[in-house]
C-alpha cells in the first residue's frame, strides 16, 4: 500500500520570489512591469525545482497543502501603519520596539491605535522570537504579488488533474493586528480572532502522513516559523516524519545566519534534511 506523502508548501508567491523577466507581466495602472516586493535571492530557482518535484514526483504524493501570506495594505508590519516622531515615513526593514515607541521615535499613523500597537510590542517582545520588522507592502489581498508563482501553480493544476484531488490553500496574514510569518498560529495570537489562533486540526491532518515534505520562502522566517510551531505541537515520532527540502529554500538577504541556525535546530529535534533529488527518488519509489 502507498505511503501517505505530503507537501507543504509554504508562500510560494510571486512578491517573494526573485522573478526574471519572463515571469513579469505588464501592470496596466502603472505602465511598466510588476516587480516582487520582497525578492528572495534563489527564490524562483527553488520554486522551479519544486515545480519539477511536483510535475515528476506527483504520482507518489498524496496530499499539496499550499500557505498563502495575505495581508491587507494597512498591517502593523507594513510602512502604511507607522511614522517617525517627526512625522516622516519608515522606511521598509525598520525594526521597531516598544521602548523606540514609548520614547516617541515611531508611531502610528492613527493616533488611536496607540494603545493597541504598545500592547502588540510588549507581547511580541516577551515572546522572544522576533521584533517587529517593517517590511514593504507584500502579499496584498488581490494583488498579483501575492498569486503563487506561476511554474508552481501549473505544476500542481497537473497534479490536480491527474489525480482527481485538490491542492488545500491556507491563507495567513489577513489580521492588521498581528505578523503572522507561521502558517499554524500568529506571532501572537489575537483571542477575538481564530485564524490567528495556533491552527491544530491542521498539524492534526500533518501528523497522519507518513512524511512531511517542507519547502518555500522564506527558509529565515515563513518556514521557519512554520516549522518550528508544527515541530512544538508533535511528539518524536511525528517530528522524524518532517523532512525539511534544504534547496527548495532560501532565507531573506541578512538572515542567513538565523537560516543555518534553523536548520541545524530542526535537524537537532529530529527533524530530516534532504534535497529535491532525494525527495524525487522517496516518491517515484511511493508511486511504483
Amino acid at each position: 500500500m502507498p505511503r501517505q506523502l505530503h507537501l507543504l508548501l509554504i508562500d510560494p508567491q510571486n512578491d517573494f520570489c526573485d522573478l526574471p523577466a519572463s515571469h513579469l507581466p505588464p501592470d496596466p495602472v502603472q505602465g511598466r512591469a510588476q516587480a516582487p516586493a520582497l525578492p528572495v535571492a534563489g527564490a524562483h530557482a527553488d520554486m522551479q525545482r519544486v515545480a519539477r518535484l511536483i510535475d515528476e514526483g506527483g504520482a507518489g504524493l498524496s496530499a499539496i497543502s499550499i500557505t498563502l501570506d495575505s495581508h491587507h495594505r494597512l498591517d502593523i508590519a507594513h510602512p502604511t501603519f507607522w511614522r517617525r516622531g517627526d512625522g516622516a515615513p519608515v522606511a521598509p526593514f525598520t525594526q521597531i520596539e516598544a521602548a523606540q515607541v514609548r520614547a516617541g521615535e515611531f508611531a502610528p499613523r492613527d493616533g488611536q491605535s496607540l494603545p493597541r500597537a504598545l500592547a502588540y510590542l510588549d507581547a511580541l517582545e516577551t515572546s522572544g522570537r522576533y521584533r517587529l520588522m517593517v517590511w514593504p507592502v507584500h502579499c496584498e489581498i488581490g494583488s498579483w504579488g501575492g498569486d503563487v508563482h506561476a511554474d508552481v501553480r501549473a505544476a500542481y493544476n497537473r497534479w490536480e488533474d491527474a489525480t482527481l484531488r485538490v491542492a488545500a490553500k491556507l491563507r495567513k496574514g489577513s489580521n492588521p493586528w498581528t505578523e503572522h510569518y507561521s502558517a499554524v498560529q500568529a506571532e501572537v495570537p489575537d483571542a477575538d480572532d481564530p485564524d490567528t489562533q495556533l491552527n491544530l486540526p491542521f498539524i492534526g491532518e500533518l501528523a497522519r502522513a507518513d512524511a512531511v515534505y517542507i519547502a518555500g520562502e522564506a527558509g529565515s522566517h515563513c518556514v521557519r516559523a512554520t516549522t518550528e510551531h508544527i515541530a512544538q505541537n508533535l511528539d518524536a515520532a511525528g517530528r522524524a516524519r518532517l523532512v525539511l527540502v534544504t534547496d527548495c529554500m532560501s532565507p531573506v538577504a541578512g538572515f542567513e545566519q538565523q537560516h543555518r541556525d534553523f536548520l541545524a535546530a530542526m535537524q537537532a529535534a529530529g527533524l530530516r534534511l534532504a534535497t529535491s533529488v532525494q525527495v524525487l527518488q522517496e516518491l517515484r519509489a511511493n508511486a511504483a
